[in-house]
Order: C-alpha cells, then structure tokens, then sequence
C-alpha cells in the first residue's frame, strides 16, 4: 500500500514548555544523536519547548515509502511542522544532513524560522565536491580498544578525532543506536537524490545563528560551510579543533557554552512572547531596550533557571 507524504507517521518526543526548537538529526541517525547533546543545555535553562522526531527512514518514524528523494523529504518535515505548530514562530537546530535540511526549511518558512543552529553541516551534497581534511585520530586512551569488539573498533576509529571511554559511551548510546536500526536499503536509494531541486538561500536570513564545526571534520568538513556566511548576517561561526562530525561528543562543554549564547543572542532580541517574558519575570529578570548587537527586548540579573545562578550578561 501506498502512502503520500502526508502520511508519514513521524515518531516524536518533545520535552519542556516555551518556545519552540525542532531538531533535525543526520543521516542513517536518530533523534538521540540530538537529545544527546541538546538537554544538557535546557538542564540550565527554561522557557523551551524541544521537538524530536526521527526522520523517514531511520529511528522508529513508519509510513514513508512515499519518500522518494530529499525534496520529499523536507515536504514531509514541512507537514509535520505545519501539523505541530501551526503558523507559529520557532527556532531550528541542524546536524549534518538535518543542517542541510533546515536551510530548506527556512527557505519554504522563512517567516515562521526565527534563530538556526548548525552542528558540522552538509553543505555541498555531493562527497566528491567537498573541501576534506585527512582523518585524524589526536586524544587516544589506548586501553579503551582493548575493551572494545573488531566491529566497535572499526567502527568508532573511523569517526573519532578524540577516543576515550567518555566519547565512546556517547557514540554508543547517541550514535550507532540509532544507526544499528536505521533503513539502509531506502537510505541508499535516497543517496542518488541528496541534494534539492530547488536553489537554497535565496534571501539572507536575518536572524540569530549559529554554525558550530569541526576542524578534523573529514565527512562534511568546516571549509564550505564558510561560504554560506553572507546569506546568514546574524551568524556566528565556530571552527573547533579536536573535533570531528561529531564534535558535541568531542567537545561538549565547548559545545553546550556556544548553544548558551546562541539562545542569549536570541533572548536579546525578539524570540521572547509576553507569556515568556511573564515567566521569566517571576524569575527576577527584568526587560529594557538595548542598542546594538541584538536590538530589541534585553535580559539583565541573575537567572533562577540557571543551576549557577550566573548573570547573564549583555553584548
């Protein structure tokens, strides 16, 4: 049986209340890979409200013959957002593949699209047109592969940049298990139609972003993604070393402080509704008009959600 895009059957989890953010997890991955290093950023921090879900074809998401391409693909995501938040504003978050996706995704609903965040993502679909550095193996616990199976072993020494028990229990539990259920034979017909029909950044995208990459990156590399710059003004732009494609693993604290300010750039300026701003005013948090960098509404004192009760302080 036969089934349109609009039937396709996503699994979703979604976590807290606020704002909306929809995470785009890469290819032949789940939405773990996302929640893995997102959460850790909303335990300091209120007033979000996160939505995974699996792309078709991997994780637990069903009913996705009809996907036939990454045009079908993006029109699916575009259904399901249109379903979940219904004209609403809301943030995005990419990696890698889901990168790719989310420039489509500002380009059908640039109005609606109001901050981006890219993690090590594809820009030219093409692997063979891709600026790559060698792989690179730099922070090793040689004790750790002598626990490991030939298959772990093969498998995690093709991606890591940093190898330490810390990185390979993240792999394990944020990576290959949403790889070891992933739909390889649609996944390879999809390979054969990666990239869009369609041109992307026809317009800049205005508001706050954020591209976070790795400087061993040798799947997507950190070079291209330089380029996408001018179409994104409000960007910032990260290059890490000790980092590969999956460099929130490698880097986590790094990772976790650059997704922070991101949010701050935001909250600076215009992402706040008034149901925000009440919730965040019973926290102490008092609002102003700021110049400058992030115009608009400003956060100033000492956030209750934060576990440190650091500042926050203003650009």
């Amino acid at each position: 049986m036969s089934h349109s895009l609009h039937d396709v059957q996503f699994y979703q989890e979604q976590l807290g209340s606020g704002f909306p953010i929809v995470m785009l997890h890469g290819f032949s991955l789940d939405h773990r890979i996302m929640q893995g290093c997102m959460e850790p950023v909303f335990a300091e921090r209120e007033g979000f409200r996160r939505l995974y879900i699996d792309l078709p074809g991997m994780g637990k998401t069903q009913n996705y013959d009809s996907v036939q391409n990454t045009d079908d693909m993006l029109e699916a995501v575009l259904h399901w957002i249109d379903r979940e938040l219904s004209g609403k504003p809301f943030l995005l978050a990419g990696e890698s593949y889901g990168g790719f996706l989310a420039r489509g995704v500002i380009e059908k609903r640039r109005e609606q699209v109001k901050g981006a965040l890219f993690i090590c993502p594809s820009v030219i679909p093409q692997m063979k047109l891709r600026t790559l550095p060698e792989k690179a193996l730099l922070v090793e616990d040689k004790l750790l592969w002598d626990k490991l199976t030939e298959t772990e072993r093969t498998e995690f020494a093709s991606m890591a940049v940093v190898a330490t028990n810390e990185t390979w229990e993240r792999y394990k539990t944020e990576i290959m298990s949403g790889y070891h259920i992933a739909n390889f034979p649609f996944l390879e017909r999809l390979k054969t139609s990666y990239g869009f029909s369609f041109p992307l950044d026809t317009q800049p995208f205005s508001h706050p972003s954020l591209f976070v990459v790795g400087k061993q990156d040798h799947i997507v590399g950190y070079q291209d993604a330089w380029s996408l710059l001018p179409h994104y003004p409000r960007s910032s732009f990260a290059v890490l070393d000790c980092a590969g494609h999956n460099l929130q693993i490698e880097q986590p604290a790094l990772f976790t402080e650059l997704v922070h300010e991101w949010l701050d750039r935001g909250w600076r300026g215009s992402w706040l509704s008034s149901r925000s701003r009440k919730l965040w005013l019973r926290h102490g948090i008092a609002f102003g008009e700021a110049g400058g960098c992030g115009a608009g509404p400003f956060i100033c004192g000492t956030s209750e959600t934060k576990k440190d009760n650091q500042p926050v302080f203003l650009a």
